[in-house]
């Protein structure tokens, strides 16, 4: 069964930094591209960014040279290291897998940027 818990969510002023992470069980993440979106109030899910089975990593405009995306083979963890961080980025962010066929979603994890 595959599980991802993401965490490292919160509050932060414009400018700040948060380092969100995405615990996986039932899978390597090591061997399947990972993803991490987000969805604003009101707004669709938005793609935020991707890291391949070979280390390749993407972004969306809006976030590149601000977010790095990662990954810990070790621990089975996938990361998202946020810097610069605007308002406009509040949103809940969420991890994501496609295994087997199928998508799998975390809960999701707030993260409010507000002076």
């Amino acid at each position: 069964q595959v599980q991802l818990v993401e965490s490292g969510g919160g509050l932060v002023q414009p400018g700040g930094s948060l380092r969100l992470s995405c615990a996986a069980s039932g899978i390597f993440v090591s061997r399947n591209p990972m993803t991490w979106y987000r969805q604003a109030p009101g707004m669709q899910r938005e793609w935020v960014a991707s890291i391949t089975s070979t280390g390749t990593r993407n972004y969306v405009d809006s976030v590149k040279g601000r977010f790095t995306i990662s990954r810990d083979n070790a621990k089975n963890t996938v990361y998202l290291q946020m810097n610069s961080l605007k308002p406009e980025d509040t949103a809940i962010y969420y991890c994501t897998v496609n295994w087997l066929t199928k998508r799998y979603w975390g809960q999701g994890t707030q993260v409010t940027v507000s002076s």
